[in-house]
């Protein structure tokens, strides 16, 4: 488990040196998340201790949103001043998201080969 934290651990201070290196508009944490996305893809997949440590912390993502609701109700006026801009935004966003989404099915339904049976 302690090497499967030290491998998560490693690519996401890679992400943040590489984002602070080259003042990328990127968290660093998804940077790290994408080369161990390649990581793993060119391995051929996650080692049984690194799929059992991420599924531990899986099980308790929650906590991980303590921070985000606190940051809320620290926000809460600014929230409040600017509450139309952002239901606009999560509204549009949403929108967005769904349209593509769907685009994209569609194209990589196209891309399957029919069954004989449909």
């Amino acid at each position: 488990m302690i090497s499967a934290l030290s491998l998560l651990l490693l690519f996401q201070l890679v992400g943040e040196a590489l984002v602070r290196a080259l003042a990328l508009p990127v968290p660093g944490p998804v940077i790290g998340m994408a080369l161990l996305f390649v990581f793993l893809a060119l391995r051929g997949g996650a080692s049984d201790p690194l799929r059992e440590t991420s599924q531990k912390l899986l099980q308790h993502l929650s906590l991980l949103f303590v921070p985000a609701g606190t940051g809320i109700m620290l926000h809460l006026n600014r929230i409040a001043d600017e509450w139309l801009a952002l239901l606009l935004s999560i509204v549009v966003s949403t929108f967005v998201t769904l349209a593509v989404t769907a685009l994209v099915m569609r194209c990589c339904q196209r891309r399957e080969p029919a069954e004989d049976g449909a």
